[in-house]
């Protein structure tokens, strides 16, 4: 269903960008009908087998097929937002129609600038972002604990074993004390996951590798059982003293839950019981905030969002999930939502390149030194 609609929408998009593109004066002047037709068909037909042949197939001919098909879907998309605005600024050239008509150029020219900046910042290595939480509860002696987490690095026909062990490289350049892993680590499909593995078992922490699942963890089976291999432990609705005073708790994505119409509270069933001191929650969606701030939660560590990705998606994101990415306050707690470590569809990020987070927990006495 999701393929249907987003083929349906690509072609629309498709229909409209051509038609307009058509009527610029430059390309009226010195482009044939004929031509912006065909390049507009072939066009479409790399999307279309793009996301039908390259998204389901493995191997470099299927990576290079999606990759080029989803990329043109995104310089669609920035191409068709100025397209729309100016015609409707113009009342699709009914008003001012010759300079309307020039404006549209001008709006093409914008969707190709937007097009380059985006997949520039997509193919950058994802930055490593500094936090400082002061954490209730924490014990002195775990003063200048440091976390590093990873989200959404979407692993598979794009973003391979080579681009992983680079981020790994990046996760041990920080000497964290907690590796975390925020789920939808696999896309779910390209290679076996199981030859995307390796390059986590060069990971170690000294109070532990731990990981959460994403929806993507699921498409195609389970693969949360890999982690375990590499020297991950997995949280699903429970929590674990990593050191006395610090707990670490961890649900199940509660995307699949909603979808599923399951009626439970992983939340609440993973705080249950715990011992006194900080929490810690990692949660891949990052809803229910309040509720794990009510129950006494310091600091909720979230994925999911990509904040967006290619602006100005983030703004229907946030209507969905208002914590979008960032640090924000939520009844006492910090809640860090990470932007993705990796992309999903295209190698394009608007405006900000992909994220690693490296949180250092204080306690309020520590933060006064």
């Amino acid at each position: 269903m999701f393929g249907t609609i987003l083929i349906s929408v690509c072609t629309v998009m498709h229909v409209y960008v051509f038609w307009r593109a058509a009527s610029i004066p430059f390309v009226e002047r010195h482009i044939s009908g004929k031509t912006v037709m065909n390049t507009g068909l072939i066009l479409w037909a790399v999307f279309f087998f793009g996301r039908i042949m390259g998204h389901s197939g493995t191997g470099i001919p299927a990576a290079i097929l999606e990759f080029s098909g989803m990329n043109w879907m995104a310089m669609l998309f920035l191409t068709f937002i100025p397209l729309l605005l100016t015609d409707l600024i113009t009342l699709f050239g009914f008003f001012m129609p010759r300079l309307s008509a020039s404006l549209r150029g001008f709006a093409v020219l914008i969707g190709i600038l937007l097009s380059v900046i985006a997949l520039v910042q997509g193919l950058r290595p994802p930055m490593v972002e500094k936090y400082k939480v002061i954490l209730p509860g924490l014990p002195d002696a775990l003063d200048g604990t440091v976390i590093v987490a990873l989200s959404d690095m979407h692993l598979g026909s794009q973003l391979g074993k080579v681009w992983l062990s680079d981020r790994i490289a990046q996760v041990k350049e920080q000497k964290p004390d907690l590796v975390l892993l925020l789920g939808d680590i696999f896309e779910g499909h390209g290679p076996p996951e199981d030859q995307l593995i390796d390059p986590f078992k060069q990971l170690s922490a000294t109070y532990g590798l731990w990981a959460v699942p994403g929806n993507h963890e699921f498409y195609g089976g389970n693969k949360m059982n890999l982690f375990e291999s590499a020297g991950f432990t997995l949280l699903n609705n429970e929590w674990v003293e990593v050191r006395p005073g610090l707990v670490l708790a961890g649900v199940e994505d509660l995307t699949t839950r909603s979808r599923n119409g399951q009626t439970s509270d992983p939340i609440s069933h993973a705080l249950t019981g715990r011992p006194p001191g900080a929490t810690i929650l990692l949660s891949h969606t990052p809803w229910e905030a309040e509720k794990a701030a009510g129950k006494g939660v310091g600091l909720m560590l979230s994925g999911h969002t990509h904040g967006g990705q290619i602006w100005p998606f983030g703004y229907l994101v946030r209507k969905r999930y208002p914590l979008l990415e960032g640090r924000y306050p939520v009844d006492g707690m910090t809640a860090i939502i990470c932007r993705g470590t990796g992309t999903w569809g295209p190698r394009m990020r608007l405006w900000h390149p992909g994220q690693i987070l490296h949180v250092t927990l204080r306690t309020e006495k520590g933060s006064r030194n």
